[in-house]
């Protein structure tokens, strides 16, 4: 068993065949590493970093990397920030979010499905920069607009985005005390069992697609009104 002290210190000592993608990229910059929490903090302080445990334990970083993945039951993960992080705050994210020009949206959440959950982008949206952050928060009405009406009205969809008598009836109801997302895990549930991220969110009440409720309170109703979206010709 990999927990076996035997087999720790055999696997700690063996030298990597090949260099895994995200050491390929980093190197061992191990204040870019950090433990992933649950709920995660995607804003992480330096002194949660694995540089900072390492010099607390005064442990070699492999050690404390393979502790960290070990945890859980082998469950745990690494949270490896980059681009939008290299000076250590997410306040650069914050100066393009507010921007006149700036649309949100996502258009990777199937491409690396192994490597990343991309599905809580939106959750983590309303609860890092409405609730949460320690300073630059942003009003939950701006936040629901820049989620909502902002890109519908950029790609062309007038008819959603408001809560408005003849608009398209799509709601989605939370109680944002009880908002979240839970550390991601791996599900191993893809053809050929290839793997995924898969992430709950909790404190959604009701998710209504055209005026019908699909889920509430995170159990789906089997209503399926949805349809696919094609552009005008």
């Amino acid at each position: 068993m990999a927990g076996d002290a035997g087999v720790r210190a055999r696997i700690l000592s063996e030298e990597p065949e090949h260099q895994p993608p995200f050491f390929a990229m980093f190197g061992q910059r191990w204040e870019r590493y950090f433990p992933m929490q649950d709920p995660p903090d995607y804003e992480p302080k330096p002194e949660a970093s694995i540089l900072a445990v390492v010099r607390r334990l005064n442990h070699d970083p492999l050690a404390v990397v393979y502790d960290v993945l070990l945890s859980d039951e082998g469950r745990g993960l690494l949270y490896v920030p980059f681009l939008n992080f290299t000076d250590g705050s997410l306040d650069a994210v914050r100066e393009m979010m507010v921007h006149p020009r700036t649309v949100f949206g996502l258009a990777d959440g199937g491409a690396h499905v192994g490597t990343i959950s991309d599905a809580s982008a939106t959750t983590t949206t309303i609860t890092h920069w409405g609730r949460d952050r320690e300073s630059g928060r942003l009003p939950l009405p701006w936040l629901i607009r820049f989620l909502t009406r902002a890109p519908a009205e950029a790609v062309g969809l007038l008819d959603r985005g408001l809560v408005e008598r003849g608009k398209k009836a799509d709601l989605v109801v939370f109680d944002l005390d009880a908002l979240g997302a839970s550390r991601p895990q791996i599900h191993w549930d893809l053809p050929a069992s290839g793997r995924r991220f898969l992430q709950r969110a909790t404190g959604y009440r009701a998710i209504v697609v055209s005026g019908e409720v699909t889920y509430r309170d995170g159990a789906s109703t089997g209503a399926l009104p949805g349809r696919l979206v094609r552009g005008q010709s």
